[in-house]
């Protein structure tokens, strides 16, 4: 790859880490979206993706650690079945025409869920906190572990709003929670296609240190409350574009 390219990707991948970072996520699907857009191979994406995923979700993982914010009690329930399950997810290799249809499926929601978020939907939720049920988070702990692990997104845009509606936790401890999450899940489904790693490009290293400043900024934003909307808005219109182009390109 030329250095012209390498550092504009690098430049979108941390804008893209510091929108996701505040609200606890690991950029999966703006990653996704940003390669899909520059016709990044396919091949190429959900490594990237997995990889960018561990360094963002570890660094924000850690600071909602130190801000005594993640409910271990309500994130065992997902996880323990989520893990297995990413792992499963990532041996498996869809056929283009698959995996393409899912991925814009899935990028189309994140981004309908992101603007949601943005217009401030999730104001005032969660006021009543409940637990989370243990047959039930164990079965969506799985089933979205294995979409992470199948796709490349670490699941965060699927397990936040699950959260939210029904009450399990409040804003920012959901975004705590999934942070962790994502990490679990992007460990497991990269260990689970492993052979994948043969397709990471040299720029890799460049793109990480790019993508863990992004997240030193957005948790820094995420963690003082601070709006983020106008930006968010942008990156949902890069999103369903990228998730339309998967869907019909």
């Amino acid at each position: 790859m030329e250095t012209e390219f390498v550092l504009l990707v690098a430049m979108l991948f941390a804008l893209i880490a510091v929108l996701y970072s505040s609200v606890g996520y690991g950029g999966a699907s703006g990653y996704i979206a940003v390669m899909a857009l520059l016709s990044i191979a396919p091949e190429t994406i959900r490594p990237v993706a997995l990889s960018l995923n561990i360094v963002v979700a570890g660094f924000a993982g850690y600071r909602y650690v130190r801000a005594d914010l993640v409910d271990w009690t309500k994130m065992l329930p997902l996880v323990i079945t989520s893990v297995p399950f990413a792992f499963l997810g990532g041996i498996v290799a869809l056929p283009s025409e698959i995996y393409r249809p899912l991925m814009g499926f899935l990028l189309i929601i994140s981004a309908c869920y992101l603007f949601w978020q943005s217009i401030g939907k999730l104001e005032g939720l969660n006021s009543d906190e409940s637990r989370v049920p243990r047959l039930v988070g164990a079965g969506a702990g799985a089933l979205i572990g294995f979409l992470s692990g199948l796709t490349g997104i670490g699941g965060g845009v699927l397990l936040s709003p699950l959260m939210l509606l029904l009450n399990w936790a409040s804003i920012r401890k959901t975004a705590a929670i999934a942070a962790f999450f994502i990490l679990f899940n992007s460990i497991a489904g990269l260990a689970g296609n492993i052979v994948s790693l043969n397709n990471i490009p040299s720029a890799l290293p460049v793109w990480a240190g790019a993508v863990l400043i992004g997240a030193w900024i957005g948790t820094s934003l995420g963690l003082k409350l601070l709006p983020v909307r106008y930006l968010v808005w942008l990156l949902t219109l890069a999103i369903l574009i990228s998730g339309f182009k998967f869907l019909f390109s």
